[in-house]
């Protein structure tokens, strides 16, 4: 894949073992013949933490390089938490799986995907409107709290990256990604193997968008935003709950046979199919990837969804389209923002650049 002879390559695994970021195992022989080559995998111990801070929650989690969730938890809040409140938490949840869940383990960062405008270059965020956190610098303040290198960018654009790279769009090169949360709906985009950011980082607010809504009795918010219409608030006021997590929202859904609840789905995905067939028409994905409340939605029925879609889109952009639900569920907020926390160290693994935590003396020793 990379062109490289296996000399060079070995040296490169050479290295990236005495940087502890990759771990060298015998391969299984199989009855090959030949001398089999090592199989190499990314270290479990080395990890980013990352955070997904809402309006009812902040989940925490430890993420390994290969995108898998090694521990997790979630802090259920009663109040909307200020960005000095979600630092503590954070500093908090880090020192206490110091001694116990990552006891040994390498952090390299830390990763916040924020339901909010984030300006890239220096993770302010500029405005999320949900938690009323207004040009608050999150950066700083976990950076400060927690001793690590951070950075912080919006769920959705961090999800789409996730998704892109271990999920449902993986090897996909066009995609558009709707996240559906607590906060509303957020949206990113991959355009030719890609993430559009835009000029400062605010691309791919979907959920700000008016939506057409074809039968006037549908409408529930006025002249609201597709946010207010395609709501996951809506969805557990017919449920009957006040709050839960997206596997709990999903099953409660999926069981209900309520009229209530069968109208407002029916409702919501009217509405949702519009929204996504203008997304169709301006950007011509493969793959339309729906995330949180939204993948619930549409696992009520894919197929319907799309022919909802292609009623309304111009045949030739959504001929070849597809709808997938987001293959990561839950984690994949948080693998995006992990993968955000790895990027230094992706991008230049020296101990001097990558920030976090150096590697251990002895491995510097060797």
């Amino acid at each position: 894949m990379t062109g490289l002879n296996r000399s060079t390559i070995a040296d490169l695994v050479v290295e990236l073992v005495r940087l502890e970021l990759v771990a060298e195992q015998a391969p299984a022989t199989g009855g090959r013949v030949g001398r089999p080559s090592p199989v190499v995998a990314a270290s479990p111990d080395v990890v980013a933490i990352a955070a997904n801070p809402e309006v009812d929650a902040l989940e925490i989690a430890a993420v390994c390089l290969r995108g898998t969730v090694r521990t997790r938890v979630r802090i259920e809040l009663d109040h909307l938490a200020t960005p000095e409140e979600i630092a503590l938490l954070l500093a908090d949840q880090v020192a206490a799986w110091r001694s116990d869940a990552l006891a040994g383990a390498r952090i390299v960062g830390v990763g916040l995907a924020v339901p909010g405008l984030v300006r890239t270059g220096d993770g302010l965020v500029r405005t999320a409107p949900h938690l009323k956190w207004t040009d608050a610098p999150v950066r700083d303040l976990v950076a400060e709290a927690t001793g690590l290198a951070t950075t912080v960018g919006n769920d959705a654009s961090l999800g789409v990256i996730a998704e892109h790279l271990f999920g449902a769009a993986r090897g996909i090169d066009d995609v558009v990604y709707l996240n559906g949360g607590a906060s509303g709906i957020g949206g990113g985009l991959i355009v030719q193997g890609i993430p559009v950011g835009g000029a400062g980082g605010y691309a791919g607010e979907f959920g700000q968008n008016r939506p057409g809504i074809a039968t006037v009795t549908d409408r529930r918010a006025g002249e609201g935003v597709l946010e207010d219409e395609v709501s996951r608030a809506r969805l557990l006021s017919v449920a009957g709950l006040a709050s839960a997590d997206e596997p709990t929202l999903a099953a409660v859904l999926g069981a209900s046979t309520a009229p209530s609840v069968t109208e407002e789905v029916a409702r919501q995905r009217r509405i949702l199919a519009t929204a996504l067939a203008n997304a169709v028409n301006v950007l011509n994905p493969a793959v339309v990837v729906l995330g949180g409340f939204l993948a619930t939605l549409a696992a009520q029925d894919i197929d319907g969804l799309l022919q909802l879609v292609r009623a309304q889109a111009m045949p030739a952009c959504a001929e070849d389209v597809e709808i997938r639900p987001a293959l990561l569920a839950e984690d994949r907020l948080l693998v995006g923002a992990a993968e955000a926390a790895f990027e230094p160290l992706l991008r230049d693994p020296s101990p001097t650049t990558a920030g976090g935590e150096p590697v251990r003396v002895a491995a510097q020793a060797e």
